[in-house]
């Protein structure tokens, strides 16, 4: 499917939108004691932000594992974004997997909180990154509109 790019850049903005909801859903599951839901949120909010990122550049999957690949192959290994966060973006998968699918597992509220606060500093990255890239890309589509394309 192609997108038109005032379609893309409003899926763009919803998925951003998304990330967003997702830490201020995460900060009242902390408050609430819902822990499992918690890890759940933090990686989603992960994956709303690469998913805006990843339109941004047109790539396009549904498959998260793809995904993270994608985004350390593009952004972790070229050094545009530090290596840590290929790491978050991991964990927060893997917490996920483990609330939602190993019943064994628990979880401690200062283990959340660390996931929390680490997602929030990815999206913020990220956030930051889109945010580079759009100006970029309203300083060429400016230039071009007054005559003064850049090669």
């Amino acid at each position: 499917m192609t997108l038109s790019e005032e379609d893309r850049e409003q899926l763009i903005k919803y998925h951003i939108e998304k990330s967003q909801q997702a830490v201020d859903d995460v900060k009242f599951l902390i408050e609430n004691k819902k822990l499992y839901l918690a890890a759940n949120r933090i990686y989603y909010g992960i994956f709303y932000i690469l998913s805006a990122l990843a339109l941004k550049h047109n790539f396009s999957t549904r498959n998260h594992g793809q995904l993270i690949g994608w985004f350390n192959k593009n952004f972790i290994k070229t050094g545009i974004v530090d290596k840590k966060y290929s790491g978050i973006a991991r964990n927060s998968f893997e917490l996920r997997s483990e609330a939602d699918y190993d019943v064994l597992t628990s979880f401690t509220k200062e283990e959340i909180k660390k996931s929390y606060d680490n997602m929030k500093d990815f999206i913020s990255v990220i956030k930051k990154l889109l945010e580079d890239r759009n100006s970029a890309n309203e300083d060429k589509r400016k230039d071009e509109k007054a005559g003064n394309s850049k090669i």
